[in-house]
């Protein structure tokens, strides 16, 4: 079994001691990380900190060699698939947009919804109203009300990501991973999105990936900054970029 009697920690999100290694070489190393309910937090670090295997560990796509990741203070992810662990209502962003670019909008959102993911099956489909309502609530959400029936090759890139994140909303995940979702983006982009995940964090738990210090900042949450596997600072963006050896290993002087 995979569920725990009763919760252990109340925290969504548990990671404690684990450690990752790929031919000898550690790439988590004794991480232990906490996520509350409702929370958003800003992971930093340099390139080859761990960031992305810490979220293919959360997400299942890579099993630790030992350590705790708990979702819910209940569910071992551990012993869990990536499919099982999607269905748990963890979901996650990659750094570069995959949006159906000859799809409208509102249909890409239909295919992230839709559970029978061949594009024949879903574009015949339209839903009921308790479905179509979510859609105009997450197009209302990433601010594409107006262009739902734009195809979503159309876009620019900082609005395919909005859209990527809105195809993850419409799967009504607990805890979203977003990875790096500003690389690429205008200043007027950036600053929307930090407000798009400010917006979102009012009703989701959020761990944002990021190296633009700008954005963190604009998000105004924890910051945790990982090197070498493991987490060497924590706390606000202030404390975290006044730390000698943040800016030592990652910000520079």
């Amino acid at each position: 079994m995979s569920v725990m009697e009763g919760r252990t920690t109340s925290a969504l999100l548990y990671l404690d001691g684990v450690h990752v290694s790929f031919d000898g070489f550690h790439a988590i190393n004794n991480l232990s990380l906490t996520l509350e309910p409702g929370e958003m937090r800003a992971i930093i670090g340099p390139n080859g900190a761990g960031k992305t295997t810490m979220m293919d560990i959360i997400t299942g796509k890579t099993k630790p060699d030992e350590g705790t990741v708990l979702f819910d203070g209940m569910t071992d992810l551990t012993r869990l698939d990536e499919t099982q662990i999607a269905e748990l209502g963890i979901g996650r962003k990659f750094q570069k947009p995959t949006v159906f670019e000859s799809q409208t909008i509102e249909d890409n959102l239909l295919l992230a919804l839709n559970v029978d993911h061949s594009v024949k099956g879903t574009l015949f489909w339209r839903g009921n109203r308790n479905e179509s309502e979510r859609i105009d609530r997450v197009l209302e959400t990433i601010r594409l009300t107006d262009a739902r029936n734009r195809l979503a090759g159309s876009l620019s890139h900082g609005q395919k990501q909005w859209l990527e994140i809105g195809m993850l909303l419409a799967q009504d995940p607990k805890l979203l991973l977003v990875d790096e979702p500003v690389a690429g983006m205008t200043d007027v982009e950036t600053h929307q999105t930090a407000e798009l995940l400010k917006k979102i964090n009012k009703e989701k738990t959020v761990m944002v990936v990021e190296h633009d210090m700008t954005f963190v900042r604009q998000l105004g949450v924890k910051v945790t900054c990982l090197h070498e596997g493991t987490v060497l600072a924590e706390g606000t963006i202030d404390q975290v970029s006044s730390n000698e050896r943040v800016i030592e290993v990652y910000l520079g002087r």
